[in-house]
């Protein structure tokens, strides 16, 4: 028994040691708040190149005119960054697929040619060659553009190679087209149209004179075919 008392005998040892209390200066967030401090934004391999670049031109920024961008501005920037590339893809994705300007993809849905005011369902007796006169001492060269697409069905119509109907699309027409090579230049002067005036595209004489070599090659074929 008394052996067990003995083996029960614990010495605890005191810590005499002096206890140093350590203050935090008042200004320890102005003092610790450099880049290398920030820990909330993701860098080295867990960011894509697009926000390595945007990290690039802050810290030049700051190194140079010091420019300080905070974390949460520079992710706006990425993502408003981000937001124009999807608008950019989304454009020439419709210009792939449709072969036509976005613009006029999204304003003109069922992409018809109807003339402006003409309800008439034929347009043979039209004297479209004096409204692109007018257009063109107006220097409104978009316009102009219009009523010579309009005159190239009226010939397209007169010569029985389509049957004109102010309804119809550039597409129904260029199926009516048998002829491949007249199909191909059909299909430029359609795809000029819908850019230039659907798309609102500011025409000057330069650009009308380009476009208007399109526009006489198929006339040049359309009177080849007799």
């Amino acid at each position: 028994m008394a052996a067990q008392k003995d083996s029960l005998n614990i010495t605890i040892q005191i810590d005499s040691s002096k206890v140093i209390f350590q203050d935090f200066s008042e200004n320890l967030s102005q003092k610790y708040n450099g880049k290398e401090f920030e820990y909330n934004t993701l860098e080295g391999e867990t960011q894509n190149l697009l926000a390595r670049a945007i990290d690039w031109l802050f810290n030049g920024l700051k190194d140079v005119f010091g420019i300080d961008i905070s974390p949460e501005f520079a992710k706006l920037i990425e993502n408003i960054i981000y937001i124009l590339l999807i608008i950019v893809a989304i454009y020439f994705v419709i210009r792939v697929l449709t072969g036509k300007d976005a613009v006029s993809f999204f304003k003109n849905k069922n992409n018809l040619v109807a003339p402006i005011h003409i309800t008439e369902e034929h347009i043979e007796n039209i004297d479209l060659n004096e409204l692109i006169t007018n257009a063109l001492s107006e220097k409104n060269y978009r316009l102009a553009i219009r009523y010579m697409y309009l005159k190239a069905l009226q010939d397209l119509s007169i010569k029985n190679i389509i049957q004109y109907h102010f309804e119809k699309t550039n597409t129904d027409y260029y199926k009516e087209i048998t002829d491949s090579s007249l199909k191909t230049n059909f299909n430029r002067i359609s795809y000029l149209y819908d850019y230039i005036w659907y798309g609102e595209f500011d025409l000057d004489e330069e650009g009308y004179q380009n476009a208007k070599k399109s526009f006489d090659q198929l006339h040049t074929k359309m009177n080849s075919l007799g």
